[in-house]
């Protein structure tokens, strides 16, 4: 379909867009600077997705100029087509508030549903997501900038509730509207599924975890969604000479060992690097279990049942990518058997306890 987009440079305009295009639409950009192009477009247009408002003006009456206005004028196009075209009109959840934010928003929904014209009004509450603009009007779009970029936040009120959508079900959700693939209604507002009601201080204390976890090398637990949705908005906001970041890489004559990955459930990831001829390990665990990958090289993975005198091997390399779990009660060595360092990749199941570390010496290969 031809989709036509007003406010198509704005937050959700750019990533209605993106949707679109990766679903096979072909679209049409109206903003500030064509809008006197929108007779023509509108003729043009299968689907019509209204984005364009106002929300900061100097004056109140730019509201309703920029809000309800121009969605009569649309309106208008519209009809002089001949055709139905369906429209998105993008609302809020101030519409039923008395400000003249809310009221303009309002007036322009009463508008489209006594139009005739097949119209589908959304109220969306505070969106968060990529390409949002930071100090602007979207708190958690500037709690992410600000703490990504080392700026302090000021909250006036911890316990505050906001209401949140995220983008990606917003855009998710229209082009299943635009794809035939939900029926919404047509006679009064939707709301997009799912709102998530959390307090600023909730939202600030995630955020600053999640800065934190560069530093303590935790992974950012995200079972439930919104954690998950956050990180990823969080990300789109580190500057861009700070993606990476460094890690403690424990050296000596062997190679290295660098842990790379923790998590509270789940253990954590290391990386060991071990010079050629280099033997590590020697030792067992009683309920600590292990896996191994070597990625790069080629090692003997060696064990022994402690009450045991049989040696088991395991050759393995980067050519051909294996897991060798490591049982308990097998006291284990990992020797690079190559000409260049080994690198292996090691997930142990609990985080390492220097107080409990659970780890036992005894030799694979008994010298007695």
């Amino acid at each position: 379909m031809n989709v036509l987009i007003t406010g198509a440079n704005g937050f959700i305009g750019k990533n209605m867009t993106l949707w679109l295009k990766n679903n096979g639409h072909n679209v049409i950009k109206v903003d500030v600077d064509n809008i006197s192009l929108l007779p023509e477009y509108i003729s043009k247009a299968d689907f019509i997705i209204h984005l364009a408002g106002i929300n900061r003006p100097l004056t109140k009456e730019e509201f309703y100029d920029g809000n309800t206005n121009l969605t009569k004028k649309l309106v208008d196009l519209v009809k002089e087509t001949k055709k139905d075209i369906p429209i998105i009109y993008s609302s809020s959840i101030q519409a039923s508030l008395d400000n003249d934010y809310g009221k303009s928003k309002k007036l322009a929904e009463t508008y489209l549903l006594n139009s005739g014209l097949t119209t589908y009004i959304y109220r969306l509450s505070n969106v968060f997501g990529k390409w949002c603009k930071p100090n602007y009007n979207s708190a958690i779009t500037t709690f992410c900038y600000n703490i990504a970029n080392n700026l302090p936040i000021e909250i006036r009120d911890n316990n505050y509730i906001v209401h949140l959508n995220y983008i990606d079900d917003i855009c998710k959700t229209w082009l299943d509207v635009i794809n035939g693939k939900i029926k919404p209604l047509t006679t009064t507002y939707n709301e997009i599924k799912p709102i998530y009601d959390k307090s600023l201080g909730e939202l600030a204390n995630l955020i600053y975890s999640f800065k934190e976890s560069r530093e303590n090398k935790f992974v950012i637990d995200q079972g439930d969604t919104f954690t998950k949705k956050l990180y990823a908005t969080y990300l789109s906001y580190l500057p861009t000479d700070e993606f990476k970041y460094e890690l403690d890489m424990h050296i000596d004559n062997r190679g290295s060992f660098t842990e790379v990955l923790k998590t509270l459930t789940n253990g954590q990831i290391s990386i060991n690097v071990g010079k050629p001829g280099i033997v590590k390990g020697n030792h067992y665990h009683n309920t600590k279990n292990e896996k191994f990958l070597v990625i790069s090289g080629t090692c003997s993975i060696k064990f022994r049942k402690i009450d045991s005198d049989e040696i088991i091997e395991y050759i393995t390399s980067g050519d051909k990518l294996e897991v060798v779990d490591i049982p308990v009660g097998y006291t284990h060595s990992i020797t690079n058997i190559g000409t260049t360092d080994s690198v292996t990749l090691m997930w142990a199941n609990e985080l390492f306890d220097k107080d409990n570390p659970d780890t036992y010496f005894m030799e694979v290969i008994n010298h007695d």
